[in-house]
């Protein structure tokens, strides 16, 4: 054989096996490292979960549990006689153990409240904006350390995280608060992306350096929902319905509109004397209230974290983890819920909401898999006193301390 051929078969050998511990490389390294999130390139395409809808098991209830029933009772007719005007689930180990509505989804109209009347979660709605940012974090559409001017390039402030957003440690104001000063149309409602055209341009001053300490705000999570649909390239109100509400059959839940209104069946907002609540700039943004549900959707979101239909187990912990420590003290806040944290290692999952005449309760006590779901929609601050003593009755137990009293 010729040199010069020999000389080339050597050459050639040399790149195939260099191609081959190329690929071996390679797909070790695909393997072992962690992976990141998908660039801007890459577009939304994932499926929504396909499933069957939850079904919702009632506990049959025996004599010897008549008593706690009664007592239960008993204890939301000094509520009503109080102003409370609402629904009540109880749910224990995925049964629903107590289920009543007391009062008027529309007071003018004289219809009663009832399983399929949805109401104002309120501040609750946060804990859906939470997950729909970890679903996108799930399924490698972000990086929640990412600069959040990294997702969406109008958002003025530099040194602000996707997590300093769900944990509200950004040091963002409450548009709540600031846009009036620029925008005097008190009842006009203003969008998401409004709000955000206007924090470019007049760039509100960050009421602390971020990532320093905790404050919660509501201006957060709006920015959120902005970014699930930059992400997404859907609307909020889709993203949510097509890959939240719909899988897991909570079919009397979404996301307000006031250009469309409310559905016939929704309760009305009021006032402690039952004058309507009427709409203002805020109601058009989304993201830290704005979902509409009933008690037994609320169920139904509760127990899909037990049964991970939506987040992985790794994601639903990190959410649940306490972010904030400069306070001593049990309550803290994770990624788009708070939490009460007991020195014996007991953790409560929960979040309130107020907006309107309507306030909302939701606490998940996650070891025993009970579940405390209170929505009204008639102004009470009784409402965020329910929930410790309706878990003494029913775990026979005294009332605990430390829950939240307020929104």
């Amino acid at each position: 054989m010729p040199i010069l051929e020999k000389a080339n078969m050597r050459i050639t050998t040399s790149i195939v096996v260099t191609t081959i511990l190329s690929i071996i490389i390679l797909a070790c390294h695909s393997e072992t490292q962690p992976a990141s999130a998908k660039t801007n390139s890459s577009k939304f395409h994932e499926i929504p979960l396909q499933a069957a809808p939850m079904a919702l098991v009632y506990d049959t209830m025996g004599v010897a549990n008549q008593n706690m029933i009664a007592e239960l009772d008993e204890y939301y007719k000094t509520q009503v006689r109080a102003g409370f005007n609402g629904g009540v689930l109880i749910g224990h180990n995925g049964k629903i153990i107590y289920e009543r509505y007391f009062g008027m989804t529309n007071k003018e109209r004289k219809i009663p409240l009832n399983a399929n009347s949805p109401s104002q979660l309120a501040s609750v709605s946060k804990t859906f904006t939470g997950a729909a940012v970890l679903y996108l974090y799930d399924h490698k559409y972000l990086n929640l350390d990412e600069k959040v001017q990294h997702y969406l390039n109008e958002f003025p402030y530099p040194n602000i995280t996707v997590r300093m957003l769900l944990n509200h440690r950004s040091g963002l104001p409450d548009y709540t608060k600031w846009v009036p000063r620029f925008n005097h149309d008190m009842r006009t409602p203003i969008s998401n992306a409004t709000m955000m055209s206007m924090m470019a341009t007049h760039v509100p001053s960050l009421e602390f350096r971020p990532n320093t300490r905790f404050k919660y705000c509501n201006t957060n999570f709006a920015v959120l929902a902005r970014l699930v649909e930059r992400i997404t390239e859907m609307s909020f109100y889709d993203f949510m319905t097509k890959y939240i509400f719909q899988p897991l059959g909570m079919m009397h839940t979404f996301v307000y509109n006031p250009n469309v209104g409310l559905p016939a069946n929704a309760t009305i907002s009021y006032k402690r004397n039952w004058a309507r609540e009427p709409d203002m700039f805020a109601d058009g943004v989304y993201g830290d209230k704005g979902i509409y549900s009933t008690p037994e959707d609320m169920f139904k979101w509760d127990q899909s974290f037990y049964q991970k239909k939506l987040l992985s187990n790794e994601t639903i912990e990190l959410a649940y983890g306490p972010c904030s420590f400069e306070k001593p003290g049990i309550k803290n806040y994770g990624l788009g819920w708070r939490m009460l944290c007991y020195t014996n290692g007991n953790k409560v999952i929960y979040h309130n909401g107020w907006w309107h005449g309507n306030n909302t309760s939701f606490y998940r006590f996650i070891k025993e898999n009970m579940t405390i779901v209170i929505l009204g929609n008639k102004f009470t601050n009784s409402i965020y006193h329910q929930a410790p003593v309706v878990y003494s009755i029913v775990k026979g137990v005294p009332v605990m301390k430390g829950f939240d009293t307020e929104e």
